[in-house]
């Protein structure tokens, strides 16, 4: 037992930049109450060791990639009904981390996005710093924590600051004005793992934004279709993480995971389920070779699982699952608390990917 709380087992090795995007979200289904024992473990982290883990390993922090992505995984599991842990306890430790000033935080808070020239891996920061204070500010919400709310979901809109309208791209900002020379295709310190390709649509919180800011469901869809089908060539750095090449979407990595999803917010479903599909018969194999990028700790794999089953979370801390195009014409989910989640498709078949309707528990 610890201060009161239930005993649990501790556990380690998360690796969150990876795997807050579909693995744990999955084990938020699948695995409910280990799920508290993992925000239990992440919980003693920060009272024992000052910190929320950020990439723990052997009970150790690596300091490695970037973000607060302990924040995502616990909201989620909020958002989800799973309980069992301090909410005030969890907040504090949220805000903690997001209140830090280094890697970049004291410029984030200053101007709202991290200048290149203050902080590596400024745009990719400062997305990721936006969406983990979008979590922040709902699970404030949702424990009637009004200040902290409007604090956080200020913070969120930080993304807004590096969208460069000219370019359509989210850029580096150097010096008052836009990095320059610009190329979408280069990957550089101002991006973790990734070009500008990657990250320009790496909005979870506020899809309908990012669409607005790019002129339009049309014009979205449009730069989607370009993200898939421009050169796989790159330029600057020799970065192995970026694999799994279908244009510029590069599913070897993790910033690119949710984008086939992003078709739906822009009302053409059906063009998520062709990529869906594509990148499930295309990326995956039963061979050595089978992966076609680092299975980070199993989000490569959690990915499969989701997009198998049909559906995916594009914005873990939220309640909403976008859906794609199911692999099986029939899956069972068992779950913890004794029911059958029963996924069935019918007319399902190699070629034909593309969803008609689809009714839970008998309702359209």
């Amino acid at each position: 037992w610890v201060k009161g709380i239930r005993g649990f087992d501790y556990y380690t090795v998360f690796s969150l930049w990876d795997t807050y995007r579909a693995e744990h979200p999955l084990l938020t289904i699948i695995e409910r109450d280990r799920t508290v024992d993992f925000i239990e473990t992440m919980l003693r982290q920060y009272e024992q060791g000052g910190m929320l883990p950020v990439w723990e390993l052997s009970a150790n922090e690596t300091g490695t990639m970037i973000g607060y992505h302990s924040v995502p995984v616990i909201v989620d599991a909020w958002v989800k009904g799973i309980r069992g842990f301090d909410p005030e306890l969890a907040l504090e430790a949220m805000k903690h981390s997001a209140d830090q000033d280094g890697l970049g935080l004291k410029y984030y808070r200053k101007y709202g996005f991290i200048p290149a020239d203050f902080e590596g891996a400024s745009v990719s920061r400062t997305l990721e710093y936006a969406y983990d204070d979008w979590c922040i500010a709902e699970f404030a919400r949702m424990t009637g924590k009004k200040d902290d709310y409007e604090r956080f979901i200020r913070r969120a809109q930080g993304y807004r600051h590096i969208f460069d309208p000219s370019t359509g791209f989210m850029r580096p900002r150097m010096n008052g004005g836009w990095l320059s020379p610009f190329d979408p295709a280069e990957v550089n310190f101002h991006y973790t793992e990734a070009t500008a390709w990657q990250y320009s649509f790496y909005v979870p919180q506020d899809v309908h934004g990012l669409i607005a800011m790019m002129g339009g469901r049309e014009a979205f869809a449009a730069r989607l279709d370009e993200l898939f089908t421009v050169s796989s060539e790159t330029s600057g750095i020799d970065q192995p993480d970026v694999s799994g090449l279908i244009g510029q979407y590069a599913h070897g990595n993790e910033p690119s995971h949710h984008m086939a999803y992003l078709y739906n917010y822009a009302a053409k479903p059906w063009k998520t389920q062709e990529r869906v599909r594509e990148i499930l018969d295309t990326m995956y194999g039963d061979t050595p070779d089978g992966l076609c990028g680092n299975e980070d700790c199993g989000q490569m794999s959690a990915w499969y699982v989701f997009s198998a089953l049909g559906f995916y979370p594009v914005c873990p801390g939220s309640d909403v699952y976008v859906i794609g195009s199911p692999l099986f014409d029939r899956a069972e989910i068992r779950l913890e608390n004794g029911k059958t989640f029963r996924i069935t498709a019918d007319g399902l078949s190699g070629e034909n990917a593309y969803i008609r309707g689809a009714r839970l528990n008998g309702k359209d």
